[in-house]
């Protein structure tokens, strides 16, 4: 299971863990955005100080309708104690989380300033 808790924005955060190019891992708060189905997007500084590998460009539509075209680079994060590789996209927004990571999992959320955020797996036959 992994836990996080709602900010005095009413943003549910989780932390994520994420492997740099040398091993080290750095822990980084993200918002879970039920809107975003991609894996994680990340904020350029981010990206570069994680030193994670170029693989390609995305295309987007957004919500008001626009594209947009961005960076997509590999990181290698602790998903529920276990690591795994994702594609993660470039974004200056706040590093969000995205439906595609949080796939096969039950999102909680106690809606109020400090209330739990929970995902669980859930076991499907």
């Amino acid at each position: 299971m992994i836990t996080g808790f709602v900010n005095v924005e009413f943003e549910p955060i989780i932390p994520l863990s994420i492997r740099s190019a040398d091993g080290k891992v750095l822990t980084q708060d993200a918002i879970v955005d039920t809107g975003f189905n991609g894996w994680l997007s990340l904020p350029p500084d981010l990206i570069t100080q994680l030193n994670l590998t170029w693989k390609r460009r995305g295309r987007a539509t957004l919500g008001g309708g626009s594209d947009c075209v961005f960076d997509v680079y590999e990181a290698v994060v602790i998903w529920d104690r276990t690591l795994i590789i994702i594609p993660v996209d470039e974004a200056d927004s706040e590093p969000l989380i995205g439906m595609s990571l949080m796939e096969g999992y039950q999102l909680t959320i106690q809606v109020f300033e400090g209330g739990q955020v929970e995902l669980r797996k859930v076991n499907t036959v």
